[in-house]
């Protein structure tokens, strides 16, 4: 098992990367900013399940807090609107 690398309110980065097979990570998401709201626990890996891989070592799983104007530039609801999503550890990047 692996220790989670983020803790609650880290501010964090979803790589921007589109890799070719099978992903858990919504590409709308990919480059945007946000904090780590908690941690959910560790799991096998999706990405190599969906390959009939064990999915092992299991890897941490967060759900970070996105701000909804970020992904979507014309968004006109209230300026402090946010999307949570669980996105795997090996998605997310530190954002100093």
């Amino acid at each position: 098992m692996t220790d989670p690398m983020f803790s609650v309110g880290d501010k964090v980065r979803i790589r921007d990367a589109y890799p070719i097979g099978h992903c858990r990570t919504p590409f709308y998401t990919r480059g945007i900013t946000g904090k780590i709201e908690r941690h959910c626990g560790n799991f096998a890996n999706p990405e190599e399940l969906a390959y009939r891989r064990d999915g092992q070592p299991a890897v941490p799983l967060y759900r970070v807090r996105l701000p909804m104007r970020q992904m979507w530039p014309d968004y006109t609801g209230a300026p402090l609107d946010t999307l949570e999503v669980e996105i795997f550890e090996h998605w997310l990047e530190p954002d100093d």
